[in-house]
C-alpha cells in the first residue's frame, strides 16, 4: 500500500505528515503522480481531498503552496476545454491558455467545498470572463494586418521615450527618424491607432469635454432632414405630372422651374391670366389629390 500524502521534504529531512490525514491513499509525494494522466472522474476526486487538505493549512506557508500549485495543474484540463472555444481567434493559444490559468487560480482561491458545488462547474464561469476580459482589453475594434499593430506598438514606444526627450510631443518626422521608417508609415500607423478601441453609441459625453448632461452619442449623431420629405414627394409627383395635358404640364414648368408671374406665363401662350390662373388652381388640385390618396 503507497503512503499516505506528505508535504515536501527535502533528502536529509523525514516527511512532515500534514495535520489530519487524506481520506484516501496517495503517493508519498504529489509530483509523483502522473497529473497530465489522470482521468476526468479521478481528477475531480483528488481535488476535493486537496480542497479540504487546502482548506486546514495556513495561507502563505510551504505546504499550502505546495497543495494549491497541484491543485491547479491538477485542473489545467478544464482551462484546455475553455480556450479550445476561442480557438478561432487570432490571438495565440498559449497565451489564452495563459489568461484562463490566471482564472483557475482565482477560482480555486476562492472555491468552498461547503458550498456543496463541484469545482469544475464553479471554475468554468471564472476561466471563461477571464477569457473574455482578455479578448475585451486587448482585441481590436477593427481588424487590422499584424504589421500595423506591431507599428502601433513601436511608435507608442517611441512617442513617450521622445516625449521624455524633447519634454513635448513629438512630430511625425522625429518619429520617422527615431524608429528609421517614412514619415508615411508613422501616419499609417496613427490611422490604425483609431481602430483598436470603439466608443459605444450609448456612451455619455465626458464632464472634461464641457458636453455634461447631453444625450448619448447616438443621439447626437445626424439630424432630421426635412428635404428628405420633399423627395418623396418629387418621386410619387413624377408619374402624375407626366399624365398631365402638355399645356398644363407647360404651366407647371414656367411656374415652378422657371418661375414666371401668372401674367408671364399667359402672355407666353397667349391666354389671359385669370385662365392661367383657373388652369394652374386646377392642375395642382388635381396633384394635392393625387399625394392625398397616395398616403
Amino acid at each position: 500500500m503507497s503512503p499516505r500524502l506528505d508535504a515536501p521534504r527535502t533528502p536529509d529531512a523525514p516527511s512532515a505528515a500534514l495535520p489530519h490525514p487524506p481520506l484516501v491513499e496517495l503517493p508519498d509525494r504529489l509530483h509523483d503522480i502522473p497529473l497530465d494522466r489522470i482521468g476526468p472522474v479521478d481528477a475531480r476526486a483528488l481535488s476535493k481531498q486537496l480542497f479540504a487538505r487546502l482548506s486546514e493549512l495556513e495561507e502563505g506557508t510551504h505546504d499550502h503552496a505546495y497543495v494549491r500549485n497541484t491543485l491547479v495543474e491538477l485542473n489545467l484540463a478544464l482551462v484546455r476545454f475553455a480556450a479550445a472555444r476561442f480557438g478561432t481567434r487570432s490571438e495565440p493559444m498559449e497565451d489564452i491558455v495563459q489568461v484562463g490559468t490566471i482564472g483557475l487560480i482565482k477560482a480555486i482561491d476562492r472555491f468552498e467545498l461547503t458550498r456543496g458545488v463541484e469545482f469544475p462547474t464553479f471554475a468554468m464561469p471564472t476561466i471563461i470572463g477571464e477569457i473574455k476580459r482578455f479578448f475585451r482589453d486587448t482585441s481590436w475594434s477593427v481588424h487590422v494586418p499584424r504589421r500595423l499593430q506591431e507599428l502601433r506598438l513601436d511608435l507608442a514606444r517611441a512617442g513617450d521615450a521622445l516625449s521624455q526627450r524633447l519634454d513635448r510631443a513629438p512630430t511625425v518626422a522625429e518619429l520617422a527618424e527615431e524608429l528609421r521608417i517614412p514619415p508615411e508609415e508613422v501616419v499609417e500607423g496613427m490611422a490604425a491607432s483609431n481602430a483598436y478601441t470603439a466608443t459605444s453609441l450609448d456612451a455619455q459625453p465626458d464632464e472634461e469635454d464641457g458636453a455634461g448632461g447631453e444625450a448619448a452619442l447616438a443621439d447626437r449623431l445626424g439630424y432630421e432632414d426635412n428635404g428628405l420629405t420633399g423627395i418623396e414627394y418629387i418621386a410619387s409627383l413624377k408619374p402624375m405630372i407626366a399624365s398631365l395635358p402638355a399645356r398644363e404640364r407647360r404651366i407647371l414648368s414656367l411656374r415652378f422651374v422657371s418661375g414666371l408671374t401668372q401674367s408671364e406665363i399667359g402672355a407666353e401662350l397667349g391666354i389671359s391670366q385669370m385662365h392661367v390662373s383657373r388652369l394652374l388652381a386646377r392642375t395642382l388640385g388635381r396633384l394635392r389629390r393625387g399625394l392625398t390618396l397616395e398616403e
